[in-house]
């Protein structure tokens, strides 16, 4: 559901978190951005993008997070399945080496490099995931941010932080609890 910023944010509040602080020099302390007065994380809300659209430009992102988790699952299985081979690899030695070449042997012809998939390696699926599906649904979502965010990162979320911070009493991009 979208998060409507401007319903839990009064006046007096907003004033007060883009006001510079009395003793801070124009505008520059470790709560502010070195370039303007607004707080560090504020224009990461992209106050002239709707709502529906935030949310819709989060719910991509969500789904390349998801992307990204099945890509380090993938990335686990490669380096699993490639230690795997390599123990296989050192049991064989150590059956050779215990007197047993012709059962060394048969396990070597069997098992040992062995493709994971028709013709491929662990290394090649993950290569063609990266190219087939990854890298174009990273640029899709790098495209659609640009366009509907100015390429912020985020907003949906950033908003969600604001909202509730400020519910709560809290300054929305202060430091602290």
């Amino acid at each position: 559901m979208p998060v409507d910023v401007t319903s839990t944010t009064s006046t007096s509040s907003s004033a007060a978190h883009t006001a510079p602080v009395a003793h801070e020099h124009a505008g520059r302390d470790k709560h502010t951005d070195k370039h303007t007065d607004k707080h560090v994380g504020e224009d990461r809300m992209a106050p002239k993008v709707d709502d529906a659209t935030a949310e819709a430009v989060g719910k991509l992102s969500e789904a390349l997070e998801w992307v990204e988790r099945a890509r380090g699952a993938l990335f686990e299985f490669h380096q699993l399945s490639g230690h795997a081979d390599q123990t296989l690899g050192e049991a064989i030695d150590a059956l050779a080496a215990a007197g047993h070449p012709r059962a060394a042997a048969h396990l070597r012809r069997e098992l040992h490099g062995r493709n994971v998939l028709d013709g491929r390696w662990t290394f090649q699926i993950v290569e063609e995931y990266d190219d087939l599906y990854y890298q174009p649904f990273v640029d899709a979502d790098e495209r659609i941010r640009m366009r509907f965010t100015g390429g912020r990162r985020h907003v949906y979320e950033a908003r969600m932080k604001a909202a509730e911070r400020e519910e709560a009493g809290r300054d929305p991009w202060g430091p602290g609890a």
